[in-house]
């Protein structure tokens, strides 16, 4: 096996990003403190072909510096808008029929691997604070939650992480055959 250089990979350029048919997903990110996790959301953003993600409440907004450590160049890829208050976006993708899902542990909760998705839905995943989570507001304004099992003890992952896992999951239900 030999490594494969950054020249082999065929990567996009930021136009052809931009042109490119985009996987049916928004991320919405709601009060998070780290600049670190909101850079790594935009690179997983990039790597998937997100639709948008709308940064909510305290969450910082590129340009920033350290953002821009983790996302290495993402923001300049991928679609995004800033929003006060969380619920007015939900609420606006409510509206033009996406499927709003917090991440989040609940009652009820479908476990990741159980969910299934319609390939002709457009989903919003809502990604709350490192501290508490997605807000019990948004939760009960939502079409319903997923939750990452977790074995361990802490059953908490970074935001970052939880993006990174569930985007992949959805990534491939959505566009390779099962």
């Amino acid at each position: 096996m030999r490594k494969l250089e950054n020249s082999e990979l065929e990567r996009k350029s930021i136009e052809d990003f931009k042109k490119s048919d985009k996987t049916p997903l928004i991320l919405i990110l709601d009060d998070i403190r780290s600049l670190h996790n909101i850079g790594s959301v935009f690179r997983t953003a990039d790597a998937f072909l997100i639709e948008k993600i709308y940064l909510c409440g305290i969450t910082a907004t590129p340009p920033n510096k350290e953002i821009h450590k983790t996302a290495l160049g993402a923001t300049e890829t991928v679609a995004w808008e800033h929003y006060d208050n969380v619920l007015d976006v939900i609420t606006q993708l409510k509206n033009e029929n996406t499927l709003t899902l917090a991440i989040e542990q609940v009652e009820s909760a479908s476990f990741l691997q159980d969910f299934q998705v319609e390939k002709n839905q457009k989903y919003a995943l809502v990604f709350g604070n490192e501290v508490f989570g997605v807000s019990q507001e948004a939760v009960a304004l939502c079409d319903g939650c997923i939750e990452i099992p977790q074995l361990g003890t802490k059953h908490s992952l970074n935001i970052s992480v939880s993006a990174g896992i569930v985007v992949w999951d959805l990534f491939k239900k959505l566009t390779w055959p099962s």
